[in-house]
């Protein structure tokens, strides 16, 4: 044997190379815990901007290059907005550090500009542009936490910083707090010991909302602006801060609250100043600069000196040589005040129905001291949930689209009133909502609040059958507020209503809930009876839509067309189940006489052999239709209707199956031809490149980009104005055809659709927490949620309570909304084993069932609660 003379410390780093590497529990950085989905580099992080708040609560972004933007927190969208007019003096983190022996330096927190942002005549070309940057930056995602990395050439540290709030499914409050963490990971790769500290900045903007001008609560226009503003240092046991308030900002204006930045670094550590200097010719920053850069602390002021006077907060201590140290900053905040939909709705005046998360904490202050004790349980479970989903065999870019488009629920697209409940836009605009009344045709695409947050879910459908439903069953699409105008808004949608009967069958299988469905089921009843009025959607009862059909293109199509009766059937088809489990044997035996026949119908009149197709069908005159069925924007000509779709290969003319596929309502036509519909939709709709490509309207994808149109007319018959989008890309859309695909074996073809929407929001071109449709953060984008069901076939009854799955091997995370975890599937010699984990909330088992051929009844009723497991095996008959 060979003498080797390793010196000790060659033989100590040959030992460690020896050891495993650390295993989570070991882990201490939150960065090192947080398992990476998606990484963005340099050239991909312009547009980069990940949503830190709370359920309902509005939110702050973390750019990729580690800048706070899209101050969203005031009860109204605000995208680009940054508090205030000078770039520079944006809120913002600062850096100082001085090695041992060495030289100070400070920069801001935050990567370089982009080549595009230089140009200014104004020589203030974007937010923190005067700021010494960090020279390289990049950004790691797994909704919700994100990483910014920064290193430099001159900067003697490198710095990780870690932003996310905590999120929970099947626990929508501690998945609703009003915060924003940073943890910032200072790595001291040098060998001396070295002072690092880190400020936080922000003016106290309170009273300003982002708007040039906004419509007070009493309805007159007034200029947005802070008035007498103050900051107060507090300190807290085991945390302290600067308490943000106002003087003189009207107590019921939406802009009206209270802001927090706070620490939980030791007292010893802390320095602050709760305003600098008046800010005339931009003092206020130099002020701050010239205090911090001293010595890394910052010197009280004995004056405010403005009407929205900079807070600063500030974390020094020693980096060890060869070490990490972590600085802890949260961001809380309290806006009471939020009003009703505003010049969107039908009901004037606007009136205020507050936030659910204000009812949770008496002001901003109060959201750290009742959060800040049980974070890091908080943050465990977190961490749980996406280490969960990530250990999960579903292809990596299902993961993304899925985990990335929650973000919506922490959007100003979604919000909770006192009492609770759950609205949304269909999505927001820079400064407004777009579309109010949480829009039951485009909400009916949306999978994640149910299979995330039950209670949320069925929060909507109490409003919709409890508040918008009229008694003879018209259902206002778009809910107006407060709730006892809910059903004053005065039409009707097909889908919409269809969709809504499905997705209340979705809620109750899911929540097993009898008193659920025994109370809302009258008005469930009547919506549903709704479509067989006279100059109705089915008039004749025939199984049949053949009326004019308001939906989600925003016009009516005049005859049976796929996409309305494929939701019509699966309303017929969850109809019978609620009927017969309530004993109503007559209304079960019509829909599903009714349901045959319209299936059989469907088949031999709309399949064109290919696809199916529209077969217009115009009533002679508008006394032919029930009142309440026309939109008010799609064709009155009866005799040469526009906006109608014909013989388009439409992009969702399957929406009705892909849910009843969610909700294991089975297939609603012959399987052979849905899937020739599907490969049609691929074939024909599919374009690898947009340059030849003409549309007249909103392009979410363009150029050298790869999508799926949103109807192709490959044998001609393009009616001379079809329906307004014909010619769009939208990302909703392409997730329904995408799952439909997944669910009828098509995975690459439909793994490739999601490939595709996935790479135009890369970072650079498209901002990838934000799916955009008419208007950001679209709530239909929230679909592809459902590409976790189908690669799994997950689903879930607490009725029957039942679970099922695929036949096929792996490790699948699966939620219903109120509990979730993992299943493990595999095949010892022929024999099915199954290990099921539940890791939030309990699930409780009479059957367990792979595939159609697979089933597990247990002898006993098998209740398995958070930590615990299932093991049981499966034998092939």
């Amino acid at each position: 044997m060979k003498d080797y003379n390793l010196s000790p410390l060659i033989f100590l780093c040959f030992l460690a190379c020896l050891l495993p590497p650390p295993t989570q529990a070991q882990k201490t950085l939150l960065s090192e815990r947080i398992p990476i989905l998606k990484t963005y580099d340099a050239d991909h992080l312009l547009r980069v901007a990940l949503p830190l708040g709370g359920i309902g609560t509005g939110t702050v972004s973390l750019g990729g290059r580690g800048e706070l933007r899209d101050w969203e927190i005031m009860n109204v969208p605000a995208k680009g907005y940054s508090t205030v007019t000078d770039g520079n003096d944006a809120p913002f983190f600062a850096i100082y550090a001085k090695p041992k022996g060495g030289k100070a330096i400070t920069k801001g927190l935050m990567g370089p500009l982009y080549d595009s942002e230089y140009q200014h005549a104004e020589g203030r070309p974007v937010n923190h542009h005067g700021l010494p940057r960090f020279r390289e930056a990049s950004f790691e995602a797994t909704y919700p936490f994100g990483i910014v990395n920064l290193k430099d050439s001159v900067f003697p540290a490198t710095v990780k910083i870690v932003g996310y709030n905590p999120f929970i499914p099947g626990d929508s409050d501690d998945s609703g707090i009003p915060m924003a963490v940073f943890e910032m990971e200072v790595h001291n790769p040098t060998g001396q010991d070295m002072e690092v500290a880190i400020a936080g900045s922000i003016r106290n903007f309170i009273g300003k909302d982002g708007r040039e001008y906004i419509t007070d609560w009493k309805g007159d226009y007034i200029p947005t602006g802070a008035k007498s503003n103050a900051n107060t240092y507090r300190t807290a046991d085991g945390f302290s801060g600067i308490f943000m308030h106002s003087n003189d900002v009207d107590t019921l204006h939406p802009a009206w609250g209270t802001i927090a930045l706070t620490t939980s670094a030791p007292m010893d550590q802390v320095s602050y100043r709760t305003s600098s200097e008046k800010n005339a010719w931009s003092r206020g920053i130099l002020d701050f600069w010239d205090d911090f850069s001293a010595d890394g602390m910052l010197t009280e002021k004995t004056v405010s000196a403005d009407p929205d006077p900079m807070a600063s907060l500030a974390v020094k201590q020693v980096v060890p040589a060869g070490q990490t140290k972590v600085y802890r900053f949260y961001l809380t905040w309290h806006f009471p005040n939020r009003q009703s939909w505003g010049s969107w709705s039908e009901v004037q005046p606007v009136v205020r129905v507050g936030n659910y998360y204000t009812t949770q904490y008496a002001d901003a202050w109060a959201v750290i001291k009742q959060t800040l004790p049980r974070l890091p349980q908080l943050t465990n479970k977190t961490l749980a949930f996406v280490e969960a989903l990530m250990a999960s065999d579903y292809s990596e870019v299902v993961k993304e689209a899925a985990l990335f488009n929650l973000s919506t629920l922490r959007s100003q697209t979604v919000f909770r009133t006192e009492d609770g409940k759950m609205f949304g836009w269909e999505g927001v605009f820079d400064r407004f909502g777009s579309c109010f009344g949480s829009c039951t045709h485009v909400w009916n695409y949306e999978q994640s609040t149910a299979f995330t947050f039950a209670d949320l879910a069925r929060s909507m459908r109490e409003v919709e059958f409890g508040h918008a439903t009229r008694e003879d069953g018209f259902m206002s699409f778009r809910v107006n507020l407060p709730l006892d105008s809910a059903h004053l808004y005065r039409k009707a949608a097909a889908d919409g209503q269809m969709g809504a009967i499905m997705k209340f069958y979705r809620e109750w299988q899911l929540s097993g809930d009898d008193a659920f469905l025994k109370k809302h089921w009258p008005q469930v009843k009547s919506a549903f009876t709704f479509a067989w009025i006279k100059g109705g959607w089915d008039g004749d009862q025939d199984g049949v839509m053949e009326g004019v059909q308001h939906n989600t293109m925003d016009v009516e199509y005049f005859g049976p067309n796929p996409q309305m009766q494929f939701w019509y059937l699966g309303a017929l088809k969850a109809m019978q189940e609620m009927a017969k489990y309530l004993g109503e044997k007559d209304l079960a035996k019509k829909c599903q006489t009714l349901f045959e026949y319209g299936r059989q119908w469907t088949d031999e009149n709309l399949f064109s052999g290919e696809y199916y197709i529209h077969q217009l069908q115009v009533p002679k005159s508008l006394d032919d239709i029930a009142k309440g069925l026309m939109g008010g924007m799609g064709s009155e000509d009866l005799e040469h209707p526009k906006y109608q779709l014909e013989e388009g290969c439409l992009i969702d003319q399957l929406v009705g199956q892909y849910m009843a596929h969610v909700v294991g309502l089975g297939y609603l036509a012959k399987p052979e031809n849905l899937k020739t519909t599907l490969q049609s939709i691929n074939r024909y709709n599919k374009r690898e490149t947009l340059f030849e490509h003409f549309n007249n309207m909103r392009s979410h994808a363009m150029g050298d980009e790869k999508a799926l149109l949103m109807v192709s007319y490959p044998k001609g018959g393009r009616p001379e104005v079809p329906f307004p989008y014909w010619s769009e890309v939208m990302t909703g859309f392409e997730y329904t055809a995408a799952i439909g695909m997944l669910y009828e074996g098509m995975e690459a073809e439909g793994l490739e659709v999601i490939r595709n929407i996935r790479s135009r929001y890369d970072g650079s071109k498209r901002n990838p927490f934000d799916e955009a449709e008419c208007g950001h953060h679209y709530a239909r984008a929230m679909a592809s949620w459902a590409g976790v069901l189908a690669q799994s076939g997950f689903q879930f009854s607490a009725v029957e309570q039942s679970m099922q799955f695929h036949p096929k091997t792996g490790k699948w995370f699966w939620s219903n909304g109120s509990a979730w975890g993992t299943c493990l599937i595999s095949n010892e010699n022929g024999n099915w084993v199954v290990d099921l984990k539940v890791l939030h909330g309990e699930a409780s088992l009479k059957s367990f069932q792979l595939g159609e051929g697979l089933k597990k009844r247990f002898k006993e009723l098998q209740t398995v609660g958070e930590g615990n497991r299932l093991t049981f095996e499966l034998y092939t008959k």
